[in-house]
């Protein structure tokens, strides 16, 4: 069994993260979407929440699993008996930063491959950062985010 490992903040997920999770089922057998958390960084959903948005979002996609961590992602994978990590891709700026985790990653454990996956035309330019300043803004994100993460963030207002 394939299994791949794709993490985030998903602070929230948006149809963007979706696209490339369904692009990775595609390709592997399971695929457990991992909350990473980082106490230092400031999110908008704790790390249940975020899990429990996931969980309802993909309840109906098999070989799904949702779990966070607060230690190595690659570590994680290994224990878990992943092959790969999975990311994704929106624009030439995202490169740069994924070829440093890359190389971070396979200097800790060069047997987790890396695997990106390029995003749909439409969902190039959706960040979780973005999608939240337009709904504080007051703007409909409904064709940016599932209806799920749409409560979760009237419950901040």
């Amino acid at each position: 069994m394939k299994i791949a490992v794709y993490p985030g903040s998903f602070d929230p997920i948006t149809n963007g993260h979706l696209d490339i999770l369904k692009r990775a089922l595609n390709v592997f057998d399971k695929v457990i979407v991992l909350v990473a958390n980082n106490p230092k960084k400031q999110t908008t959903f704790d790390v249940n929440e975020r899990r429990n948005i996931i969980k309802n979002v993909t309840k109906d996609m098999k070989n799904v699993e949702v779990d966070s961590t607060e230690g190595l992602v690659v570590a994680y994978a290994k224990k878990v008996g992943a092959t790969a990590l999975v990311r994704g891709l929106r624009a030439v700026t995202d490169f740069e930063y994924e070829l440093q985790m890359a190389t971070t990653n396979e200097f800790v454990d060069s047997s987790i491959d890396m695997v990106f996956f390029m995003t749909h035309l439409e969902n190039t330019f959706i960040s979780s950062s973005s999608v939240k300043e337009l709904f504080f803004q007051g703007l409909d994100i409904s064709k940016l985010v599932p209806q799920e993460v749409i409560h979760a963030l009237e419950s901040k207002k």
